[in-house]
């Protein structure tokens, strides 16, 4: 881990506490039984001892036959054969379905630009990100941005951590004290500051994947 920038930043030893109050290291199981129903690969035989980390397991050759499940009947599908067509009426529920979705994460995202009385411009110069990726973003109504992506808006517009988890939500995404990266970036939004740059310098400093693109 390296420091801030050219030192120590002022929020550098609150960092820290907050880091060992909320980062939660991932757990790795260990296990020192293998199942008679399976072997281990030749790499993990060679690397690992008794009462380590096991190896994916992989089905003997003579139980593929178990696992291949019943025979298909007249009326399952095949694989790999062409779907059935739904009918109108089938049609009709989905399409109603889709309509009745909830706004996406590019609805959203110009959503809370417009409520900030921000150019488009502005936003995603604060976002660190370049102006041909957001015109990708703008006119896709579900573009699904990676989550450091999703983090840098979040700073841009200044969102509360409620809000924050909304726009991480419309993506697919979620906060995880498991990630160190997240800890940090939830460690500003609460302090409420948006410098960008201050928190990729935070992140950086505990090698972590910087905000925007």
């Amino acid at each position: 881990m390296r420091l801030f920038g050219k030192g120590k930043s002022e929020y550098y030893e609150e960092l820290l506490q907050f880091l060992e109050e909320n980062y939660e290291e991932p757990q790795i199981c260990y296990s020192s039984a293998i199942p008679d129903s399976y072997e281990r690969s030749e790499a993990s035989a060679a690397e690992l001892e008794d009462d380590e980390l096991l190896s994916v397991p992989r089905p003997l050759e003579k139980k593929a036959k178990a696992i291949c499940g019943p025979r298909p009947s007249a009326n399952m599908p095949v694989v790999g054969s062409a779907p059935a067509p739904y009918s109108a009426a089938g049609m009709s529920e989905i399409e109603r379905a889709l309509q009745e979705a909830d706004e996406s994460f590019t609805e959203m995202l110009l959503r809370k630009i417009d409520e900030a009385g921000m150019k488009d411009s502005e936003c995603y110069k604060r976002a660190n990100i370049d102006r041909r990726f957001f015109s990708k973003i703008r006119s896709d109504k579900y573009y699904r941005p990676r989550k450091n992506v999703v983090l840098a808006f979040a700073v841009a517009l200044k969102l509360s951590m409620e809000e924050t988890e909304e726009l991480l939500r419309k993506a697919g995404y979620a906060f995880s004290r498991s990630y160190k990266s997240d800890v940090i970036v939830e460690f500003f939004l609460r302090k409420g500051i948006y410098d960008i740059w201050k928190i990729n310098d935070a992140l950086l400093a505990f090698d972590q994947q910087t905000l925007g693109s």
